[in-house]
């Protein structure tokens, strides 16, 4: 079972149209995204969901559901 913040954030990559960087997952999740201080922690949120094998970073730096 994930935590509550790690849920969403699954659920905002899964909900978008294809690949997205963490700025435009922290737009749909309603984070500051302009202040770097706020987009680090989401980023190292998706490397971990990376990580557990929730989600798939490509070569671009563009993360996305598993196949």
């Amino acid at each position: 079972m994930l935590p509550p913040d790690c849920q969403r954030i699954l659920a905002a990559v899964r909900q978008a149209a294809g690949p997205v960087m963490a700025r435009l997952v922290g737009e749909l999740l309603g984070v500051d995204v302009s202040v770097q201080t706020k987009l680090e922690p989401l980023r190292g949120k998706l490397v971990r969901l990376v990580d557990g094998g929730w989600l798939r970073k490509l070569p671009d730096g563009r993360f996305t559901t598993r196949l």
